[in-house]
């Protein structure tokens, strides 16, 4: 019996359930949608018949009116075939009565042998036509000639007529062959023949169109307000014509054909839902206010339960990370406290491992923050298989661990948790279907050598974190005497950069380019420097890296594509104005979708030519984030901006952006060029990379030349450029204008500015 009534109580559910008013309602709607719909396409069908059948009757009175037309010009050349001698003025009089009698000519003409017009009814406003030559192509007088042969009419087809306007023109043979008089003809004017045949409400209500082989040939009602999607086109049965009749009626027939059935059965059939909809919400209320009154009553007798269960999970949640299960921040730093006043009192060692995975923040950002969270939970699964008794695993937030080991007997204990921390990401995860190889960097601080309370403590391996990471990934760094100390001077130098623009502080060297096989200098590569009011000239790599943490680089990054071209603008006019200028691009920079903008308008407000400018982006930045980089870097390709890859060969083996990138250069890596005469495997490198380029369009850079022997190698090779302290060492501008006036700056005589 219980199958059954869970079968009921799931019915009973759907049924006071709020979306079951809301079904009701979508079933009423989808029949009354469905029954519109059908009313609508059975009620366009009757209409488009309706105007099938108008376009027949059309067509078919156009087609019989024509013909009366036809055997009225056929009996005139008949009665002047019976009488050759037929005088002008009878002649006359006869094509005056057919005139009046069908009211639709525009004239009667009679036309000799000659193809000529003698005689013409009425003269008023057609006296121009007299002595017309009818055959005024060979088209038509071909057409003329066969009727004349034959006996039987020409019908000319839609012509301009020599009176004005639009008309079509019956010529019938007086006799045929040799005993051929001419011609009699009837020229219709078109607006004239419709107006005839057509009626007032045709004329009012449609569009008519006559088609002559698939040409439109006249238009007549050519009124805005029609219905194009309807239209039905006939032919015409007339002899020697190709004549199809479209007909397109007007919105306001459309409309007055069109039926309020399908309207008013939707409208009936949703009030009908909306009624039956609200009804069963009402009762639902009724039932469910009922049901709460039951249900308020076994809560009561919950509660008490429920608030102990409350109670073990606050006790829980504020002693763990409710994401990875491990212990939070919190308790972390109060049991550390509590572990050094024990280690202070035994005379024991306490290791703090600061821990922080490597390339976590671009995996959350590239793949989602879900993503990240189940990588989190991987890591913390694997990390907490090192908890026990004399070691403590905390998550700090972020992508950051922290671990405790208690009673550290000597540094060989440090290390062999540190290798147990490592074996924990041997292995990949496996996070959504996929297998990801994550690795971590790792600070340690020692109690009581590097702090003697657990803030300090905390300090520290923080300090000795930051110092892994400038050594680079999935390595680890214990802290030290003076990591402190310099640690002091990074934040100085942080907080002096974010006065740096401001104080206009940021000036440019410039390193020349040698084009090898021209042997002259025609681009040269800007280098930022720092002129600290303090620490005097500072290199990139003093404060760069300072940059892109903080976000400055992008700040930064604009200053020097706006000094650049200024620099190209106080060069015009001086033997400078051939130079281009390279700068350099960060990836933070080139996901900033205002940065096209700001180069465009850039370039214009200093007058100088896009080509004179080239932006450099080394290898990783170009395989980051593809489809957008391809966008921003197309866009700077169709600006008129060169673009090169720096530091190419290092870290990426995959070629296929070279074929997708709008790339104008490569810059060969300097690890290359350096030992390039003496290792086999880099010269080997190098020459295929630079007969790859080639063969993809692509000019070549080497960086980093030093020595003739590297120079000689390259030239033999068909390298196109070479920079590198040979040539010169990045210099000022002042400097480098200097250079190339005196023309120093060749191979053996390197212009030397310290830096």
């Amino acid at each position: 019996m219980a199958k059954p009534e869970t079968s009921i109580r799931l019915v009973v559910r759907a049924l006071m359930s709020p979306v079951f008013p809301v079904l009701i309602f979508l079933v009423f709607l989808g029949i009354a949608s469905g029954l519109r719909v059908g009313l609508i396409q059975q009620n366009t069908h009757q209409i488009q018949t309706n105007l099938s059948n108008e376009a027949r009757a059309l067509a078919n009175n156009l087609e019989r009116e024509f013909m009366v037309h036809l055997d009225a010009i056929g009996r005139m050349a008949m009665r002047m075939q019976a009488n050759p001698s037929q005088t002008e003025a009878l002649w006359r009089e006869d094509a005056r009565n057919y005139l009046r009698d069908f009211g639709v000519y525009q004239a009667i003409e009679w036309i000799d042998r000659n193809y000529i017009i003698r005689w013409l009814e009425p003269l008023s406003g057609n006296s121009d036509v007299i002595g017309f030559n009818v055959a005024f192509n060979e088209q038509r007088r071909a057409a003329l000639s066969r009727a004349a042969a034959s006996g039987q009419y020409d019908i000319s087809g839609i012509i301009d007529l020599r009176q004005g306007g639009e008309g079509l023109v019956i010529y019938h043979p007086v006799g045929r062959g040799d005993a051929n008089n001419g011609f009699m003809a009837g020229v219709f004017r078109m607006n004239t023949l419709a107006e005839q045949m057509l009626t007032r409400r045709v004329l009012e209500q449609f569009q008519v169109t006559i088609t002559q082989s698939d040409q439109t040939s006249y238009l007549l009602n050519t009124s805005s307000d029609l219905d194009n999607s309807l239209n039905h086109t006939v032919p015409i049965n007339l002899p020697s014509l190709d004549w199809s009749l479209t007909l397109t009626p007007s919105r306001q027939w459309v409309e007055g054909q069109r039926s309020s059935w399908p309207t008013m059965t939707f409208t009936s059939l949703l009030l009908m839902g909306l009624l039956t909809s609200l009804t069963t919400l009402l009762v639902q209320l009724i039932l469910k206010r009922n049901q709460a009154l039951l249900k308020t009553r076994r809560e009561l007798e919950q509660e008490i339960d429920q608030r102990k269960a409350i109670q073990v999970d606050l006790q829980r949640l504020e002693s763990t990370d409710t994401l990875t299960g491990l212990a939070n921040r919190r308790f972390f730093m109060e049991d550390l406290a509590h572990t050094i006043n024990i280690a202070d009192r035994q005379m024991r060692q306490i290791a703090l491992v600061m821990m922080d995975l490597d390339r976590f923040q671009m995996l959350n950002d590239s793949l989602g923050h879900q993503f990240g969270d189940e990588l989190l939970i991987k890591v913390s699964e694997r990390l907490n298989g090192l908890s026990n008794e004399r070691v403590l695993v905390a998550y700090s937030g972020g992508d950051e661990f922290m671990v405790c080991q208690q009673q550290v007997d000597d540094i060989d204990d440090v290390i062999h948790l540190l290798g147990q921390i490592k074996q924990c990401f041997a292995a990949p995860f496996e996070v959504q279907g996929e297998a990801h190889s994550i690795t971590a960097t790792m600070g340690v601080a020692v109690y009581p050598q590097s702090g003697l309370d657990a803030d300090t403590l905390l300090r520290n391996a923080d300090i000795a974190l930051y110092r892994a990471k400038e050594q680079g990934r999935n390595t680890y760094q214990f802290y030290t005497e003076g990591m402190q100390d310099r640690e002091v001077l990074r934040l100085e130098l942080d907080r002096d950069l974010s006065q740096a623009l401001a104080n206009d502080e940021f000036v440019l060297y410039f390193q020349p380019q040698l084009n090898l096989d021209t042997g002259e200098i025609n681009s040269v590569e800007a280098l930022i420097r720092w002129q600290h009011p303090v620490r005097g000239l500072l290199p990139p790599v003093e404060f760069i890296p300072l940059a892109e943490e903080s976000g400055r680089i992008t700040e930064i990054g604009r200053w020097v594509v706006l000094a650049a071209c200024r620099q190209l603008a106080r060069w015009k006019g001086t033997p400078c104005e051939h130079l281009r200028v390279a700068v350099n691009l960060s990836g933070r920079e080139l996901d900033d979708d205002s940065l096209i903008d700001h180069i465009r308008s850039t370039l214009a407000s200093e007058a100088v030519d896009p080509s004179r400018l080239e932006v450099e982006l080394t290898e990783e930045i170009f395989i980051q984030n593809i489809e957008h980089n391809l966008n921003q870097l197309s866009q700077l390709h169709q600006l008129g901006v060169h673009l090169a890859i720096d530091d190419f060969g290092v870290g990426y083996s995959s070629l296929g952006y070279l074929r997708d990138f709008p790339v104008d250069l490569l810059k060969i890596d300097r690890s290359f060029i350096t030992d390039v005469t003496e290792r086999h495997d880099d010269a080997v490198i190098t020459r295929a990379v630079i007969n790859l380029a080639h063969n993809l369009g692509i000019q070549v850079v080497a960086e980093g030349v030093e020595t003739e022997e590297q120079l000689n190698f390259l030239k033999a090779h068909r390298c196109n450029l070479a920079q590198g302290y040979l040539i010169s060492r990045p210099i000022p501008a002042a400097d480098l204008e200097r250079a190339l006036a005196e023309g120093i700056l060749i191979p053996g005589l390197p212009v030397d500015s310290g830096l």
